[in-house]
């Protein structure tokens, strides 16, 4: 991965105060000059799990000079959302255009974002309203395909958070973990579960594993993208959000955190809100700016 200085190309870290934390992104705020071989080749320079590229927005989105157009893209391919990218790319408004509302067109659908200062950290929050989220079966030879690149024996899955395919702007296959040390140890076939994803349209495989009530500690292997695993997802967080509350693993109103990172020494935390009668998720978290 490269520290690119190219002036327009910023650099931000999502769900974490500290910037060896979280997820790093690459923002453009005016993207206007690119066409989508530049953008991809920006993103596969920086090397960043995703980068965000902002232009101007439909005719009559949002408050003016308080809506864009944002778009994703990982080293390999654009993708339809990203959570963590939207996080760096409103706290990086936020530094520049003052805390409030902001609306981004996606091409999984409207995403707002609230951008507010965060007392705890000195920093920035941003929180995210997903788009409209659904879950469906995974077939049973399509995940024992997935156990076998994980190289996870069926037996080491947890029996209560059920496998199952889950979106809020990109599909996610979520499989939870019996234990934390089956969570930890993570080596996978990257070949055979790439190519189950893109048969899936997967975006990333959501591994979880439940401390609490209300605590989950996650993975998400991203071999699609070009990166071996993603450090803090927010996309998977909204999915899982709508998931767990879907299958009844949670309240309809519930406030969770979701630790990701750790096992790549760059730790993040997504916190998840739920809210009864509205069926989106609420995704929030701290975020600063990386210096070259």
């Amino acid at each position: 991965m490269t520290n690119d200085t190219q002036p327009g190309i910023l650099h931000y870290t999502a769900f974490a105060s500290d910037p060896a934390g979280g997820n790093p992104a690459g923002v453009v705020l005016d993207a206007a000059g690119l066409d989508d071989a530049a953008m991809l080749a920006i993103a596969a320079t920086l090397g960043y799990s995703e980068s965000a590229f902002l232009t101007a927005p439909p005719q009559g989105l949002g408050e003016p000079g308080r809506a864009f157009t944002l778009r994703f893209f990982s080293p390999k391919a654009e993708v339809p959302f990203c959570g963590h990218a939207t996080v760096a790319t409103a706290i990086a408004l936020g530094e520049r255009i003052g805390t409030g509302e902001l609306t981004f067109a996606t091409p999984a659908g409207t995403v707002p974002v609230t951008v507010a200062h965060d007392p705890a950290s000195g920093r920035l929050r941003a929180t995210l309203t997903s788009v409209e989220p659904h879950s469906e079966p995974v077939g049973a030879e399509d995940l024992a395909e997935a156990l076998a690149a994980l190289d996870w024996p069926a037996g080491d899955l947890d029996p209560a958070i059920a496998p199952r395919i889950a979106f809020a702007g990109a599909r996610h296959l979520v499989l939870g973990a019996a234990t934390r040390e089956r969570l930890a140890d993570l080596a996978y076939d990257v070949d055979r579960l790439t190519a189950l994803m893109h048969r899936l349209d997967l975006t990333t495989v959501q591994l979880v594993w439940r401390a609490s009530d209300s605590v989950f500690h996650v993975r998400d292997p991203f071999p699609v993208g070009g990166v071996v695993e993603d450090p803090a997802t927010g996309a998977a967080a909204a999915a899982f959000g709508a998931y767990a509350r879907e299958l009844g693993l949670v309240a309809e109103e519930s406030v969770l955190t979701l630790y990701q990172g750790e096992d790549l020494g760059r730790p993040g935390e997504l916190t998840v809100t739920l809210h009864a009668g509205d069926p989106r998720v609420r995704v929030s978290g701290v975020g600063t700016r990386i210096t070259a």
